[in-house]
């Protein structure tokens, strides 16, 4: 595989996580705004991780690869967040409560980050699976593609670690 191959997948890679992450924040808008299904302070949360890592593998696509690459690990971090917020569901919600209001998210864009619902009340499914699960596996999804492409990006270049 030749350069300019491993650097378009890469660059479709990032692209499609990017479109996958803000399609993401798209339909859980729609679900809040057109069926009601109003969010917990999880799922304000979760919005805000996908909007992280749609930014991020967004800009890594057009960056070259020292600046790509980055990203890509900023991008990472995000993904194992998305995941435990899932797992965090119990509405032990101080944490989630507190960085959407920390960044004042809940102020500035209310109809994304503001929760109406409880856990219990905004525990929906879709296709008989509930949105949680649904944003795990997406959440998964991202990392392994981010892993995937980091690593392609990568390939031919040897890691200098300063002694």
């Amino acid at each position: 595989m030749d350069f300019n191959h491993a650097t378009a997948a890469n660059v479709e890679g990032l692209t499609a996580i990017g479109v996958l992450a803000f399609g993401a924040v798209g339909l859980a808008a729609v679900a809040q705004h057109v069926f009601d299904i109003q969010p917990c302070p999880w799922c304000a949360f979760q919005r805000l991780l996908y909007i992280v890592v749609g930014v991020l593998a967004s800009l890594a696509a057009v960056l070259s690869n020292t600046s790509r690459r980055t990203l890509i690990v900023l991008a990472c971090l995000g993904a194992p967040g998305g995941i435990a917020s899932v797992r965090e569901n119990s509405c032990a919600l101080m944490l989630a409560e507190s960085i959407i209001s920390a960044l004042r998210l809940d102020w500035l864009v209310p109809r994304l980050f503001v929760a109406y619902a409880s856990c219990a009340d905004a525990s929906v499914s879709g296709f008989h699976i509930s949105f949680a699960i649904w944003n795990c596996a997406m959440f998964v999804i991202f990392a392994l593609l981010l892993v995937w492409t980091l690593r392609r990006s990568m390939k031919g270049k040897a890691l200098v670690i300063p002694s």
